[in-house]
């Protein structure tokens, strides 16, 4: 314990890693290095010591103050120094050194690390006949277990031979000492972070390097596998003797409940329908990285059923984990990774959302680093990224409504060979545009993370849904306008002379005898009531579309664009019902009766009315339900959570309008696919006491069928 680990100094204090940091404070002996001085002066890397404290060897309370002395004397010369450092390594699972005590001939060899690993490289005699049984139950406790091992090494090995010699060499024939117990307790984050997702329809997988058992039951306790859940272990066995690869199924415990009853309905191409309940267990699958291997080599097809419901992967090495992502992946599932280590580098890399939890090497690969060493970040990530995510579509629904407004008005304008004015182009897209799609994008993320998914990408049929309903408002409406201008009995071709303001207030400041006529045609009633009923549509698509819950918080609590939204609406009104002459010359509108404003403002406040009812209960209420309750009838690798009120609304929902936009193909992700596969199966998942054989065809030795034994 006290020389066998990676530690090193820095700064004055002990760096390495936190398990030997642990293991040998519990020593409570004291590590010293060689200073460079020290270094050169022997002119050779002078060897780490490690050496008791002098409170040590306690005084004995029946010796003499001579014995003392000679204790003390004894504890300060009593010192080990470690010569040679063999690193531990994922793929070995062990670390060693080679070390020296102080008036020792001999040099003595150390190993820890892995318990299975240890004793096969001990001598049989010296390892328990009940060492597989005492392992086993203190794993299933969810204790962290390393085994530690010794050797004497002999007299004509010195310092030079050590520094060449073969690590296969020390890690032979060693002397199994026994086992370190250690407990990682479940830091007070992590339940209900798990619970979270749990809720959110997210699945959790654990990757560890840690032994299976203690594992599964780190699961149970932090609630990854529920306590009523089946928990089967897949141990494969490589192609040996002629015989070929072998997957023994075995049950890790006896659950309380295995199944439940649910009623599934499933709609494929071919129109097979299950009417009848169907016993659907809930089960989770384990495995360790040997077997994970062996299963990617020789079962490439049955490793995407595995981790459908694969839950606990461990003692796997770096490039597993990279690998079981890649795998995760290639059955279209969004992958998030969190990691606080150098073996964790590559699957952070890899995955869609790595997050280190450490400042250190996972840093370096990781997009997302964590400044608390739990995993309470994974929501807040996952709500921000939604919540970005749909700030991105409404900023891109609401430009590209805005030129679809502007586009609708300019043409209808072009009918009577009229256009915007350019101040009034200059104002939409300075005064209303601009300051709109800076503020709409300032909605912070829900407080809560959701089952319901955003859409992920632009073609989406709720997206397009949005867009194409709300042109069409927008254009019937500003038709509308239009043409019921035109039927107004004071409506006629527009000039200075005929403008209702000089008619209805001869005091008004206007030149009665300008004759002045417009070049292009600007200044018409058509022109100013598009202007307004546009200007406000401007307004009316932004607010629909800038939605809050589930994703984002509600638009009322986004500040800058309350203020913004209202500022503009109420100066839109200000120069429709009290016309100013400055402003309306400078934006080229011409003064229209006042039952016109108020005609006008009806026809707003009825399109903002269509608007948000089209957007709020037709889009939200009903084509997401139906979009993804279907979705939420399937199990796809997720243990069902406790039905909410709202979830039962929500199924209510899709049983009652199912009918309007039913699904007649299978769904497009490979996991979803996959778990209607097996849905149908009888013989999944593998029953305990079952074998599945790898066996090669004839006439293709690389392909392999699977074959079901039952023993």
């Amino acid at each position: 314990m006290a020389t066998c680990h990676s530690l090193t100094k820095i700064e004055g204090q002990l760096s390495g890693d936190p398990l030997d940091l642990k293991m040998f404070e519990a020593t409570g002996w004291i590590l010293e290095e060689a200073t460079e001085e020290e270094t050169a002066l022997h002119n050779r890397i002078m060897p780490t010591v490690v050496r008791p404290p002098k409170q040590l060897l306690p005084s004995q309370p029946d010796a003499s103050a001579e014995q003392d002395m000679e204790l003390a004397e004894l504890s300060s010369l009593y010192e080990i120094g470690i010569v040679r450092q063999f690193p531990f390594s994922s793929g070995l699972q062990r670390m060693s050194v080679v070390s020296r005590t102080l008036g020792e001939k001999c040099m003595d060899a150390f190993m820890k690390g892995a318990p299975e690993v240890v004793a096969s490289l001990c001598k049989k005699e010296t390892v328990p006949e009940d060492f597989a049984e005492v392992l086993e139950g203190y794993t299933k406790q969810g204790f962290r277990v390393i085994a530690l091992a010794h050797r004497r090494l002999g007299s004509k090995l010195n310092w030079h031979k050590v520094q060449n010699i073969n690590r296969d060499y020390i890690e032979a024939n060693m002397e199994f000492l026994g086992l370190i117990i250690m407990q990682n307790k479940l830091k007070a984050e992590t339940p209900g972070v798990l619970q979270d997702l749990h809720r959110a329809n997210i699945r959790t997988i654990m990757v560890t390097g840690d032994n299976m058992l203690t594992a599964i039951s780190v699961a149970r306790d932090c609630g990854m596998i529920p306590p009523e859940d089946t928990v089967i272990i897949a141990d494969s066995l490589p192609p040996h003797d002629g015989q070929a690869a072998k997957i023994t199924w075995r049950y890790a415990d006896k659950p309380s409940r295995t199944t439940r009853l649910e009623e599934i309905n499933i709609s494929l191409e071919n129109e097979v329908h299950l009417e009848e309940p169907k016993t659907q267990e809930l089960y989770h699958f384990a495995m360790n990285g040997k077997s994970f291997a062996i299963i990617a080599e020789h079962f490439p097809d049955m490793l995407q059923k595995l981790v459908l419901h694969g839950t606990v992967f461990a003692r796997m090495a770096p490039d597993q984990k990279t690998q079981l992502i890649e795998t995760l992946q290639g059955v279209d599932y969004f992958v998030g990774m969190c990691g606080d280590g150098a073996n964790d580098c590559g699957a952070l890399k890899r995955a869609h959302g790595g997050i280190s939890l450490s400042e250190l090497e996972a840093s370096v690969a990781s997009p997302f680093t964590s400044k608390t060493p739990n995993i309470s970040c994974v929501p807040s990530l996952i709500r921000e990224g939604r919540a970005a995510l749909i700030t991105s579509f409404c900023v891109f629904k609401f430009m590209a409504l805005y030129s679809i407004i502007q586009y609708i008005s300019v043409t209808l304008l072009y009918s009577v060979s009229s256009n915007l004015g350019d101040f009034q182009f200059l104002f939409i897209d300075i005064a209303i545009i601009l300051l709109i799609v800076f503020t709409m994008s300032l909605n912070p993320a829900w407080k809560e993370l959701v089952s319901r998914r955003p859409p992920s990408g632009l073609i989406s049929g709720p997206l397009l849904f949005s867009v194409l309903t709300q042109i069409l408002i927008c254009l019937g409406f500003q038709t509308f306008t239009f043409l019921w201008v035109k039927k107004q009995p004071w409506y006629e071709k527009w000039n200075p002379l005929t403008d209702v303001c000089n008619h209805s207030d001869p005091l008004n400041v206007s030149d009665l005898n300008n004759t002045e006529v417009d070049e292009h045609n600007i200044q018409n009633f058509e022109n100013t009531s598009l202007f307004y009923v546009s200007s406000f549509q401007y307004l009316i698509v932004a607010i629909v579309f800038s939605k809050g819950k589930p994703f984002r918080q509600p638009s009322y609590k986004n500040w800058p664009f309350v203020l913004s939204a209202v500022g503009l609406y109420f100066f839109l009104l200000f120069i429709m019902f009290h016309p100013v002459e400055g402003i309306d010359g400078f934006l080229e509108i011409v003064c229209v009766p006042f039952e016109w404003r108020l005609q006008l403002f009806l026809v707003i406040l009825v399109n903002a009315a269509v608007s948000v009812l089209v957007e709020t209960f037709i889009l939200d209420i009903v084509l997401w339900k139906l979009a993804f309750s279907r979705d939420k009838q399937a199990n796809y690798g997720v243990t069902p959570a406790a039905p909410t009120p709202q979830g039962l609304i929500d199924l209510q929902g899709y049983k009652c309008l199912s009918w309007l936009c039913p699904r007649k193909t299978a769904p497009k992700a490979r996991y979803m696919h996959l778990a209607q596969e097996l849905s149908l199966d009888p013989d999944w998942p593998p029953k305990p006491t079952t074998t599945t054989e790898a066996k090669p065809r004839p006439e293709n030795g690389s392909v392999y069928d699977i074959i079901i034994i039952n023993s």
